[in-house]
């Protein structure tokens, strides 16, 4: 793999990984802020006692941040950084 094919090959796969995260997030972050626009009455549901469903899912939101975040870590440790250094002439 020639040098330059290469760092287009990474930086497509960096962009692709990008824009799906970010659309995961935007579609997860919008989706909850509809929700609390249009729909109240759902988000108010009682789970137990102190917890409704609208917390239940603002935490979630946030877990599902941490995840994502965690899975890009682990892509560019284990992928992203690996090839750079391929790249680079240091494997």
């Amino acid at each position: 793999m020639d040098a330059p094919d290469g760092l287009k090959h990474l930086a497509a796969a960096r962009w692709r990984i990008a824009v799906g995260l970010t659309s995961t997030m935007m579609a997860l972050y919008f989706g909850f802020i509809l929700l609390v626009a249009f729909n109240k009455p759902v988000l108010a549901t009682p789970i137990r006692p102190g917890l409704s469903l609208g917390i239940l899912l603002g935490a979630l939101v946030i877990v599902a941040a941490w995840i994502l975040i965690w899975f890009y870590v682990r892509w560019a440790n284990r992928y992203y950084d690996a090839k750079v250094a391929k790249l680079r002439g240091r494997s």
